[in-house]
């Protein structure tokens, strides 16, 4: 597939659809259900699950079809954790094989690695401050009488609001 890498339809509608092109009604819509958190996850991923999926849940922008994306960015955040531990323990420069000349930390290498894999993941979900910057949000508001009523809730009182003005509807008498 050429160009660019289409963006989903709920993180251009989050983003107030700036292009003003028309949105893909037929794009597929998994359940909006929080996926479960893999067994195979380490401890340290599994903190991390439950952390995002908080989140992401209570942004809508989570399904159970999203659960292998969700585990791969846990697994590299583990790897990130376990190797920033192994660097600040070790150094930046270990003794090298031949001479002990010192040589770059081998977790200097798995830190940058899984670095580059979580941004690629948090991208996708709209988790990086360039990313998020441009999603915007919809409060949810009050519905009107009239939304209200064709619901089926009661029907509205027996005026109307037009331009913030009161409109008397015709009495019975």
């Amino acid at each position: 597939m050429r160009g660019r890498k289409p963006t989903p339809t709920r993180l251009r509608v989050l983003r107030g659809n700036p292009g003003k092109r028309p949105l893909n009604e037929n794009e597929p819509k998994p359940r909006g259900v929080v996926p479960k958190c893999p067994k195979h996850l380490c401890p340290e991923a599994r903190r991390e699950w439950r952390r995002i999926i908080k989140e992401l849940g209570a942004m809508g922008l989570v399904t159970p079809v999203d659960r292998a994306a969700l585990a791969g960015y846990a697994d590299a955040w583990a790897r990130f954790v376990e190797a920033s531990l192994g660097l600040q323990k070790h150094g930046m420069l270990v003794k090298g094989r031949m001479a002990g000349e010192p040589v770059r930390s081998p977790y200097l290498a798995v830190v940058n690695q899984s670095l580059e894999q979580m941004k690629s993941f948090l991208i996708e979900f709209g988790m990086t401050p360039s990313s998020r910057e441009r999603l915007s949000v919809q409060i949810p508001r009050e519905p009107t009488a009239f939304e209200k009523f064709l619901a089926g809730g009661p029907p509205p009182n027996q005026s109307a609001r037009i331009g913030g003005n009161v409109l008397a509807t015709e009495s019975d008498d």
